[in-house]
């Protein structure tokens, strides 16, 4: 396997332990370098919200203490749309650091996972 269908198949392994064996909505997180992309999906594959610190612009601090933001952020708006309990999907990224914040504000936010 090369590197591009090992990180595929770790995405894949995690998003079966999450999601699709619990059947709730799943919060997606995915890091890039600059940024972080969270989104709350359904069951069938359907984003019902979503929120980037490319998108929130007035987000200052370190990398964790705005993804922690943005992990509060997805919290106000999953809890407006009637969503409480998500299963965390991290893919391929470790937990730890940005990804870990993320976790962190949606709980605080108020979502349970």
């Amino acid at each position: 396997m090369n590197d591009k269908q090992k990180r595929l198949h770790r995405q894949i392994r995690s998003r079966k332990k999450t999601a699709l064996v619990t059947g709730r909505f799943r919060l997606s997180v995915h890091r890039s370098n600059k940024y972080v992309y969270v989104q709350v999906i359904d069951k069938s594959g359907k984003t019902i919200a979503s929120v980037s610190e490319a998108v929130l612009k007035q987000l200052n601090g370190t990398p964790i203490e705005r993804a922690k933001q943005v992990g509060a952020e997805i919290a106000k708006l999953a809890l407006a749309k009637k969503v409480k309990e998500v299963a965390f999907d991290k893919g391929r990224f470790a937990y730890h650091g940005r990804v870990k914040a993320v976790a962190e504000g949606a709980r605080e936010g108020g979502l349970s996972f």
